[in-house]
């Protein structure tokens, strides 16, 4: 690090979000000790306990000190409904919030990917950096690395309902599959998490932890950034605010935006990359006019069935009942097992709605407890929940900002069940988990369908199920997807097409959404894109 004549500090690398994708960065373009690089991370140091421990996810999900809090403008697909979502402002980004699964999606997908004309990004391109970045509890294997950063794990809280839920699966006719992230993703089993002994592995802990004592790393929080800083067409630097001051930074080399979704395309929107009609009519000056910034959207959408529970061994039982509570407090601050281990899902089941699909076009989770919203306190009763997730939806959307106030949240809009290909798949897969949920295996565990109910039968009640009740999966991609079409904003380098010294690197260059849980691909695309900089860096 160096400092100008206008005391700005001047990095090697500004890396704008501290996310899975920006500590990934952080740790590997400072690990050679060559390059400098400055972090600048909106949110707070992940101090908070709750963020370490896995159950912790339900606590923070409305928790502003933590969480950008954002929601859709009303989303006509479903009723004219806002949708909440969540995205994390602390270090870690959405790892340090989300469910912990460790899904990476199928083999197609990244082979779509190089169809579209990406080179490099097939998936055998890009499975030397899932293995790169992985620390298997099982070991290493053809799919999967050991003594990478990234600690991943099975789950330490044997469930019968969950056990429950993949032999119902079984009995339906779906394969076992111990390893949704192996040679096949379709058929039923357990998920596995980013965690090791019981603790959350999120990108900060797993990268920018191992990384924080180094010279040639500064990292930066409550650092609010503004706009990316220009010269005619090159990037030279970032503008952020800080406890109230303004403060600004060079880059020698490059500025990398890692800000998620969301915030990577306000963040160039802000600062002149976008399209010029939305920029001048915000006043703000045109660097480029680049029409695809923030255009592409796509989204995961989960809709939940919700089952009354027969026996009292669901989370519900433990949350509500003061004694089982402490005990499984106690469980887990002496054995770091139980409960409070559970992420967003143990059990899954991958299918297809129709067998002529090459590939499952449907996600299931299952897990040990109910409540009437995401977020919300559980229910007084025993129950349990098993949500449809459509893994490639045709759906697109945008995101924009909505003025020139770098704290004005952005306009969202995912354009939810937009096609006939989504709705009618949703309402396939809502049948298709109704079997698995009737099947012998978990009668035993049953009392009647709470929601939606015995009462929504044809297709048109459980379209309009869906419109009432579905909701994101919290899986936003796309809005400075990758490509060479003339809205692609990346190019397969991951360099902002039209100007210089510039890259976004997160899930809003993924070309397509993937077909699973996007924080081990976001993970591994950082992973290639540190490479891909540094091999820049040498020229």
């Amino acid at each position: 690090m160096t400092t100008t004549a206008d005391s700005s500090p001047t990095f090697d690398y500004i890396v704008v979000g501290a996310g899975s994708a920006g500590c990934v960065l952080a740790n590997r373009l400072s690990e050679s000790g060559k390059h400098s690089v400055l972090l600048l991370e909106a949110g707070p140091k992940d101090t908070n306990p709750w963020i370490h421990i896995p159950l912790g996810y339900g606590l923070l999900f409305k928790n502003k000190t933590v969480n950008w809090m954002y929601q859709t403008e009303p989303e006509p697909g479903l009723n004219g409904r806002q949708v909440f979502q969540p995205r994390g402002k602390v270090l870690g980004g959405s790892s340090s919030i989300n469910g912990l699964l460790y899904v990476r999606g199928q083999r197609e997908d990244y082979d779509g990917w190089r169809q579209l004309g990406n080179a490099g990004w097939g998936f055998d391109d890009v499975l030397p950096y899932f293995r790169k970045s992985e620390d298997q509890a099982r070991g290493a294997d053809a799919f999967h690395g050991a003594g990478g950063p990234l600690s991943v794990s099975d789950w330490r809280h044997p469930d019968p309902l969950s056990e429950a839920f993949v032999a119902a699966a079984a009995e339906t006719g779906l394969p076992v599959n111990r390893d949704f992230n192996g040679a096949s993703q379709e058929g039923a089993g357990f998920f596995q998490t980013t965690s090791r002994n019981g603790r959350r592995a999120s990108a900060a802990v797993a990268y920018l932890r191992p990384a924080k004592g180094r010279a040639n790393l500064r990292v930066e929080t409550g650092a609010h950034s503004d706009r990316i800083l220009f010269e005619g067409r090159r990037a030279t630097g970032v503008a952020w605010t800080q406890g109230g001051a303004a403060r600004t930074a060079r880059a020698a080399k490059e500025v990398i935006v890692a800000g998620g979704a969301f915030n990577s395309p306000k963040l160039l929107q802000l600062s002149g990359v976008g399209p010029a009609e939305l920029l001048k009519r915000h006043g703000i000056a045109v660097v480029l006019d680049a029409p695809g910034v923030g255009h592409d959207l796509q989204d995961h959408m989960q809709v939940r069935i919700v089952m009354r529970c027969a026996q009292k061994i669901t989370l519900n039982d433990i949350v509500n009942h003061p004694v089982r509570r402490v005990l499984a407090g106690l469980q887990y601050f002496v054995q770091r097992k139980g409960p409070l281990t559970i992420s967003a899902g143990t059990a899954a089941a991958f299918f297809r709605t129709d067998p002529r699909l090459a590939t499952p076009d449907i996600q299931i989770h299952f897990i040990p407890f109910s409540t009437t919203k995401m977020g919300d306190r559980l229910h007084d009763f025993s129950g349990f929940t098993a949500s449809v997730c459509q893994l490639r939806p045709e759906s697109r959307g945008t995101v924009t900002i909505r003025s020139a106030d770098p704290r004005d949240p952005p306009e969202i809009r995912v354009n939810y069940l937009a096609t006939e290909t989504d709705r009618a798949t949703n309402v396939a897969g809502l049948k298709i988990l109704r079997k698995i949920l009737a099947a012998p295996a978990l009668r035993p565990f049953v009392v009647d369908e709470l929601d939606p109910g015995k009462a929504v039968q044809s297709d048109d009640e459980l379209l309009a199920f869906c419109r009432k009740v579905g909701s994101t999966i919290y899986h936003p991609t796309s809005t400075c997807r990758m490509g060479s079409d003339a809205l692609a904003v990346v190019d397969q380098s991951l360099r902002v097409r039209g100007v210089e010294a510039l890259r976004v690197v997160d899930g809003s260059v993924m070309p397509c959404l993937v077909s699973g849980n996007t924080n081990a691909p976001i993970i591994m695309i950082a992973e290639k894109a540190s490479e891909m900089i540094l091999a820049a860096a040498r020229g």
